[in-house]
């Protein structure tokens, strides 16, 4: 399996990906065992995502997991199985300890990156932390949330940049903000797809515009980061979290090709 170190010191960007959350494990492993194998054959080191439960819903309504305990086990069964690194999003201080038996990579949600208990207790757990930026923050303030990781004894963090709040409904992404996390010294990805949602629409389901999601992908790579975030899916008009910011799965590996040969051209 790929360790921190390994990941972040690679030949090329890494690519955390996988479904917005965790449906079942069959679908899962399928995503999983299909993005192994672009991932192998392009020499991308590949981390699984899912989230376990979603704890950020605009409607009662909404759908939030299948269980705590099950969807973990799905994401250790695919960290077992394909011999993968996972990560999964982490929500309160409790949480940290629980997934951590089960996951590589604690993520902290955008909303929460300022909540210095949660960091803490993700840093205490020993794996690594991805920390994403808060839509409403510089980037020049996420490295006083990366210091609180470092401070507490961990020194395995990665920086995400997801989307500054523009008005009421919608993101934009200043790629500026890439190379000034990096100059922090940690590892700085870029979340494609949660990048181009369009929160609080007056149906209290999030939308999104997947059509621009190699857009994003290809300026990423040209600015320097060294991770991609991306959720994936089969049929994104069918998945039960942020379908309509999803890339559909078959469409995964044509996209990966191009970003291969920018980073061949920019590095």
């Amino acid at each position: 399996m790929i360790t921190y170190k390994e990941l972040t010191s690679y030949d090329n960007f890494f690519l955390l990906a996988g479904p917005c959350v965790i449906e079942g494990e069959e679908m899962a492993m399928r995503i999983a065992e299909h993005i192994k194998g672009i991932a192998e054959r392009l020499h991308i080191p590949f981390v699984f995502k899912g989230s376990y439960r979603k704890a950020n819903r605009s409607r009662l309504d909404s759908f939030v997991g299948i269980g705590d305990e099950k969807a973990l086990k799905v994401l250790r069964k695919v960290r077992d199985a394909f011999d993968v690194p996972v990560v999964t999003d982490i929500h309160s201080v409790e949480e940290a300890a629980m997934a951590a038996e089960y996951v590589d990579i604690l993520q902290i949600p955008a909303f929460l990156c300022r909540q210095t208990d949660l960091l803490v207790a993700a840093a205490t757990t020993g794996k690594t932390v991805n920390i994403k930026k808060g839509q409403f923050l510089s980037p020049e303030s996420m490295q006083f949330a990366a210091a609180k990781i470092v401070e507490t004894g961990n020194n395995q963090v990665m920086l995400t940049e997801r989307g500054t709040t523009f008005g009421y409904q919608d993101l934009v992404v200043d790629f500026r903000g890439i190379p000034e996390m990096r100059s922090f010294g940690f590892p700085v990805v870029m979340d494609v797809t949660h990048s181009l949602q369009k929160p609080n629409q007056t149906s209290g389901v999030t939308g999104g515009v997947p059509q621009l999601i190699e857009t994003i992908a290809k300026a990423a790579i040209a600015v320097g980061a060294d991770g991609l975030f991306m959720e994936t899916h089969p049929e994104p008009m069918l998945a039960k979290s942020d379908g309509a910011n999803m890339l559909r799965l078959d469409l995964l590996e044509g996209l990966l090709e191009k970003l291969v040969r920018i980073r061949e051209a920019v590095c």
